[in-house]
């Protein structure tokens, strides 16, 4: 981990409780600006459980073009990716988030949850003021308004995978490394967590603690979904890209974070 000690994960995901979070400040502030502009765009039941640690993997994305390459040569899609640490009252832990604007990160309800503070760093460990934090009711899901810039924004796909896509995790498992994971999409599957929601994605890219809330790319390096859980067969479940379409279109969606106390 760049610049940090190392950090504690928080609570487990155990059952239909979600536990893992991340990291920003939270801060009074004026007003924002809004949302961003959006453009117009089976496998059998299971059992989710914790994040729990498998196999890294090694960092896969190489643009293909030097001039996408930051001066230590990170990609653009690497950057996008902010490491998060939730600090709660009597509580640490860690989690993952991606910038869809210049200073808009959307990560997990779980992640941010309880927070006395959020504390938010980018890949090249710089620390980022934040402004707001505000959660989503219908999925795990939440949006980070942050006083500074962020580094760099992929775009948003315009539909969802089906099965057989290809599909890129990148975020910081463990509060560690930036680490890039890679796998398939198996299909669609009902939400274990979250019954109202409806169907989710299930795919084998491998995650662990501290990455939910990370982007899962398409091979344009669009996001196409929200990494969130981890089913007890060792798979992963995201929320599709057209869930977190619908909900930035309607913000009246995500309410305020309610500090711990």
């Amino acid at each position: 981990m760049t610049g940090h000690a190392s950090w504690q994960t928080g609570r487990a995901l155990r059952g239909a409780a979600a536990a893992l979070t991340i990291t920003a400040t939270l801060a009074a502030c004026g007003a924002l600006p809004p949302f961003p502009t959006l453009p117009t765009a089976a496998p059998s039941d299971i059992a989710a459980r914790d994040l729990v640690p498998s196999a890294p993997v090694a960092p896969s994305i190489a643009p293909s073009d030097a001039a996408a390459l930051s001066p230590d040569g990170f990609g653009a899609v690497q950057r996008m990716a902010v490491r998060i640490r939730n600090v709660g009252c009597g509580r640490i832990s860690t989690g993952s988030g991606f910038a869809i604007d210049d200073h808009t990160l959307i990560t997990n309800r779980h992640v941010v949850a309880d927070a006395a503070s959020l504390q938010v760093s980018t890949y090249d460990g710089r620390d980022l003021d934040v402004a707001t934090a505000s959660t989503a009711a219908l999925a795990d899901l939440a949006v980070v308004r942050t006083k500074d810039a962020l580094p760099s924004a992929p775009q948003l796909g315009d539909a969802d995978p089906v099965a057989g896509d290809h599909v890129t995790v990148v975020g910081y498992p463990e509060g560690g490394a930036l680490t890039v994971t890679e796998g398939r999409v198996l299909g669609p599957t009902s939400d274990p967590l979250h019954e109202n929601l409806g169907e989710v994605l299930l795919t084998d890219a491998p995650v662990e603690p501290g990455s939910s809330g990370s982007a899962a790319l398409d091979e344009a390096g669009r996001v196409v979904g929200v990494v969130y859980a981890k089913t007890d067969d060792e798979r992963s479940l995201l929320v599709p890209v057209s869930t977190l379409r619908m909900l930035l279109t309607d913000t009246g969606a995500f309410t305020p974070v309610t500090p711990c106390s």
